[in-house]
């Protein structure tokens, strides 16, 4: 099932930085962002795809159901990145119009590594 991790930030008078490095389970191989949302996003989960989401403006809600359990994230810091399980089917949702979601990914797009169908 997915698990919330803090990523590590340092302020000082220039402002702040947040960063993500040796903190996830995966080497990362792709990375992208979503925004100007029109409605809802994912519905999907994955066949070996692991994915870390990081919510870096606005906020935003994933829904999540992995077949034995169901719960709700909402991400509204851009230091909290929500880590995925391929098995982790999911929905972005609650999504403020200026949100901008990082997406950042174990493996390569591959279609064939999409399953559509919810539990």
């Amino acid at each position: 099932m997915s698990y919330v991790i803090d990523l590590t930030t340092v302020t000082d008078e220039r402002g702040s930085i947040t960063i993500v490095e040796k903190v996830l389970p995966f080497e990362i191989k792709r990375a992208y962002w979503v925004y100007q949302f029109n409605a809802k996003r994912g519905g999907h989960r994955h066949k070996k795809t692991i994915q870390a989401l990081v919510c870096i403006n606005g906020s935003c809600e994933i829904f999540i159901n992995n077949g034995q359990e169901t719960k709700t994230v909402l991400l509204d810091r851009s230091n909290k990145c929500l880590i995925l399980e391929p098995e982790d089917w999911h929905t972005m949702d609650g999504i403020e119009p200026s949100s901008v979601l990082m997406v950042m990914a174990s493996e390569y797009y591959d279609k064939d590594d999409y399953i559509h169908e919810g539990y």
